[in-house]
């Protein structure tokens, strides 16, 4: 059974979004993996599905180190809801809003003036003789 199979049966079980570590300590033998770092094996394994996959992948990232099945997550997010166009208009409208007069935004010349870089000074090192000659070995 590969890493995946395993991974799938364990979020079927739980039916929740897990971390990868609660996944591998879930999972326990049933990894084919006898890596010392099973996390690392788990979160590749499944990061990889989901990238070379896209939305075909059975799985889904629903926060970062969390996983769940695709399905679960489409079944347990509500349909989206339209509002009507009285009610877009009046969400808008009770925006909040800039103050009289001004953009909303700062301007430039508003913001502190940086001090420009001064560039560092080297001053050159005499070269030795072993760098002059190329610094090979001398037969």
């Amino acid at each position: 059974m590969s890493t995946l199979a395993v991974v799938e049966e364990i979020l079927r079980e739980t039916a929740v979004p897990m971390s990868v570590r609660e996944i591998v300590e879930r999972a326990g033998v049933r990894l084919p993996s006898k890596s010392k770092t099973p996390d690392t094996v788990v979160a590749r394994d499944l990061s990889m599905d989901i990238k070379k996959k896209g939305e075909t992948s059975i799985f889904i990232r629903t926060s970062p180190g969390r996983y769940t099945l695709r399905a679960l997550a489409t079944a347990a997010t509500p349909a989206s809801v339209t509002l009507p166009a009285s009610e877009v208009a009046r969400t808008v409208s009770a925006a909040p809003t800039a103050a009289p007069g001004t953009s909303g935004t700062t301007s430039m010349s508003a913001l502190p003036q940086r001090k420009p870089a001064v560039a560092a000074t080297t001053t050159p090192r005499p070269r030795t003789d072993s760098e002059a000659t190329g610094g090979g070995l001398v037969s």
